[in-house]
């Protein structure tokens, strides 16, 4: 029998510790029992819990990564500077993610997780469901998408870790940086142009917490590595993985955030796409999404309406 006092604790170092994804993951870690060594840019912004240690600093910077991941077992990355110029993204992910993951790789790390996206994904109408095989974007797919696939193929290259690429699609989760729960609902309620939408197409989501309960387990190991990326992260490679939540349509998120604002949705006509972010492999990895897609928007109504009424 083993003694499992005698196992010692993760070690996982979480670069954009303080926001949405990162500071989820952070706590899902703990809940795990890892100690995390938790990456951000301002003094005093990491989250406070128990076995969480503040690192301050950049991580594109060599000399800082390679401190701060020695020692650790895994490294998780969510920080993207999404909505910045096109040179600022590209600096931070395409440029600055690998340097994280070659001190990792030389540090002797076990894991390396990239929160990436699943915008990454040719999603044009009539495309249909996508997969870990499906065709990427083109160079004219967008500054967040494409520098998202450029981050991505640039970690692949990444030599002597075991990678894992986490794909979600839209993430519902409150928060005062979240895309989906906060900014895009403000630009709804604000703007007329931000009302507009296709009913029918596909809204791909997942839940912040199911996401971080993901990463958390692939980072810890609590998911073994395999020699196919079905089965698990292949060993010593770099493995995709979509983790998405039930089907939804614009329609859903779109009426549960303008009923919430106090304004009218409008519909408008035209191509969409109406395929699926498939997940098979997560699920094969043994992940089960807990919230559901009526809990998630009932959580993003209730807020908005909270804070129309404050």
């Amino acid at each position: 029998m083993t003694d499992s006092s005698a196992v010692p604790s993760p070690v996982v170092v979480v670069t954009g510790a303080n926001g949405l994804v990162g500071a989820a993951t952070v706590a899902a870690l703990v809940e795990r029992g890892a100690t995390v060594r938790a990456v951000v840019r301002r003094a005093g912004t990491a989250p406070s819990l128990p076995g969480v240690e503040e690192r301050v600093g950049d991580f594109p910077d060599p000399a800082f990564a390679a401190d701060v991941v020695a020692g650790a077992t895994a490294v998780v990355t969510t920080v993207h500077p999404m909505g910045s110029p096109l040179a600022h993204q590209r600096e931070i992910g395409v440029e600055g993610t690998p340097v994280v993951a070659r001190a990792a790789a030389q540090a002797g790390v076990d894991r390396f997780v990239h929160v990436s996206t699943a915008a990454v994904y040719d999603r044009s109408p009539g495309v249909g469901d996508v997969d870990e095989s499906s065709v990427l974007v083109g160079d004219a797919g967008g500054d967040y998408p494409v520098t998202k696939r450029d981050t991505d193929a640039a970690v692949a290259e990444v030599e002597g870790i075991t990678r894992v690429l986490v794909r979600p699609p839209a993430i519902l989760g409150p928060g005062e940086t979240s895309v989906w729960n906060t900014l895009r609902p403000a630009a709804v309620r604000d703007q007329e142009r931000a009302r507009h939408t296709v009913a029918q197409q596909t809204f791909s989501w997942v839940h912040v917490d199911d996401l971080a309960a993901f990463v958390a387990d692939v980072a810890t190991g609590a998911v073994a590595t395999a020699d196919a990326p079905d089965a698990g992260p292949v060993a010593g490679g770099c493995t995709p993985v979509n983790v998405a939540g039930g089907p939804a349509t614009n329609r859903d998120y779109h009426s549960a955030v303008t009923s919430a604002v106090g304004v009218e949705p409008v519909w408008d006509e035209g191509p969409a796409w109406t395929g699926q972010i498939v997940s098979a492999r997560a699920h094969a990895w043994g992940w089960t999404p807990q919230v559901t897609l009526e809990a998630a928007l009932a959580e993003l109504a209730d807020g908005l309406r909270a804070a129309r009424n404050a």
